[in-house]
C-alpha cells in the first residue's frame, strides 16, 4: 500500500513542494530542486527530527530564565520527554552562549546548550 505525503522542504530558502511516496521500503521524493530536498523528504517521513528551543531557570542571572536549545535535531517522538528534562534543569550565572546545560539529553547524543550569554546580576 502506497502512502503519499505532500510537504514543504525547509532545508534551504527555496521551500520546494515535495511529494514523498512510501511503498514498503521504497521511498521516492519528487519536486525537490536539490539533493538536500531529497534527503529532507526521506528523513521527514522515516525519522522526523526537530531542534527544541526553550528556557531554563538561571540562578544569579540578570534575567530569571536562560534561553537554551538542543545543539542538533532530536527525534520528534522524544520532544515531550526532552522538554521534561529541560524543565528540571537549572543553570548558574555567568553562562556563555554555547555552554552545555544538559549533556547527552536522554541518551540522544545531543546536548542542550545556552543560546545566549548571561552575566551575573
Amino acid at each position: 500500500m502506497k502512502d503519499v505525503k505532500n510537504i514543504i522542504c525547509i532545508s534551504c530558502p527555496l521551500g520546494c513542494h515535495l511529494t514523498v511516496t512510501v511503498d514498503g521500503d521504497d521511498v521516492t521524493v519528487e519536486g525537490n530542486t536539490c539533493k538536500n530536498g531529497e534527503k529532507y523528504g526521506i528523513e521527514e517521513v522515516t525519522n522526523p527530527k526537530r531542534v527544541i528551543p526553550s528556557t531554563v531557570y538561571i540562578k544569579n542571572g540578570k534575567l530569571p530564565r536562560l534561553p537554551v536549545k538542543t545543539a542538533d535535531a532530536v527525534p520528534k517522538g522524544m520532544i515531550f520527554d526532552i522538554m521534561d528534562e529541560i524543565n528540571k534543569a537549572k543553570a548558574v550565572a555567568p553562562v556563555k552562549m554555547g555552554d552545555v546545560i544538559i549533556e547527552n539529553v536522554l541518551g540522544t547524543g545531543v546536548d542542550v546548550v545556552a543560546s545566549r550569554s548571561m552575566d551575573e546580576a
